[in-house]
């Protein structure tokens, strides 16, 4: 009986392990971007893909890419790449999202708005 109590106990925490290893959002996966400039003199849009794994939001080429994505969809990133850096916040939903972004290109302060689009 020891013996299946413990087996038993042993079970279940490998359960909990794998079912926290596997957590997953729903917002998680291949997402499109479009930023779209409404005021500065930066490119007037720019697109690319990030992916989102249990709310980290990752780029494979930057490596100076932070975002995180709360439970609730609630989004914030910001990015470096030389001597342009952009910060933005918004919302997703299961299969698109839209926000807002402040940054700057060289000397030129930009901002506007994104939009996104699961894969």
């Amino acid at each position: 009986m020891k013996n299946l109590l413990t087996h038993t106990i042993a079970a279940s925490c490998l359960v909990a392990s794998v079912s926290v290893a596997q957590a997953r959002t729903v917002y998680d996966g291949s997402w499109d971007l479009l930023f779209v400039t409404q005021r500065g003199a930066c490119d007037p849009t720019y697109t690319f893909s990030v992916n989102i794994t249990d709310g980290v939001v990752t780029h494979p080429n930057l490596v100076r890419f932070r975002g995180r994505v709360a439970r609730s969809g609630a989004v914030r990133a910001s990015v470096t790449v030389s001597d342009k850096y952009a910060s933005g916040s918004g919302r997703l939903s299961s299969h698109t999202g839209r926000g807002t972004w402040s940054g700057y290109s060289g000397g030129a302060r930009c901002s506007g708005y994104w939009s996104a689009r699961r894969n």
